[in-house]
């Protein structure tokens, strides 16, 4: 039973990759058919591939089974899951219709989504070489979680194909985007912040959201999220320290 136990959080680690590689699945079958339900379906296999990888570092301290072997099963998950399957859904999803008439915003869409998931993957390994070197309330750089939520949010609420060179443009600029977000210097928040009265209230305020706006919700949470952030740090460069800025950690 003891050498049992050290088995789960792993267990849980591969229901994350199951749903990350059902994504892709989904994704490369419906790439010329273009149903939207299965994109919507592919979409939402990330989400709970999201609930699986958060699951997996949950059981392993509730087991008291923490090891380096989970820590680097669940950094390769990572990089699958929320690098190549947002990645992969994102250009099948925004491009392959619309590249039977537009080859170039094909190929453009190609290098997008290769651009996302390398930056996914360098997001992965700067984290971990930094661990317990930066302040645990802030992130360096979007968690690649996030990132993967980010653009699979986008095809939850609009989950029929591209079907204009503006729409595949758009997409375009949001893989590029939040993949630089991921590999840039920016603090983001993390769950670690101090516990107040306001973040209960602003708790209750998103469930309120999503119950009136539904899959609405996902893009308006992250388009705040993301500028919220920005206007943080702009803040702190100007020397505000309404909200405390981060702890800089130095080798010495």
């Amino acid at each position: 039973m003891q050498r049992a136990k050290f088995a789960l959080p792993s267990m849980v680690t591969l229901m994350s990759i199951a749903c990350g590689f059902g994504s892709i699945v989904i994704s490369v079958d419906n790439a010329l058919v273009g149903s939207a339900h299965d994109y919507r379906l592919a979409a939402v296999l990330l989400v709970l591939a999201g609930v699986f990888d958060a699951l997996d570092g949950m059981v392993a301290r509730a087991t008291n089974t923490q090891s380096d072997f989970g820590m680097q099963l669940d950094s390769i998950a990572d990089v699958m899951n929320f690098g190549c399957a947002p990645g992969l859904l994102l250009y099948c999803w925004g491009f392959q219709q619309l590249g039977l008439d537009h080859p170039t915003l094909l190929r453009l869409g190609g290098m997008a989504s290769f651009f996302f998931v390398a930056c996914g993957a360098l997001r992965l390994a700067r984290f971990n070489v930094n661990v317990g070197r930066t302040d645990p309330r802030y992130f360096v750089g979007m968690p690649i979680t996030a990132g993967a939520a980010c653009v699979a949010s986008v095809v939850v609420a609009w989950p029929d194909p591209a079907a204009s060179v503006l729409h595949g443009s758009l997409i375009v600029l949001l893989l590029f985007g939040v993949g630089s977000l991921m590999v840039s210097t920016i603090r983001f928040p993390s769950s670690k912040q101090k516990k107040s009265v306001a973040a209960l209230v602003l708790l209750a305020i998103n469930v309120g959201l999503l119950v009136w706006l539904q899959a609405l919700y996902f893009v308006l949470f992250f388009a705040l999220y993301i500028s919220a952030t920005l206007a943080l740090n702009a803040a702190w460069k100007t020397g505000w320290t309404g909200i405390a800025p981060p702890v800089v950690y130095t080798d010495d």
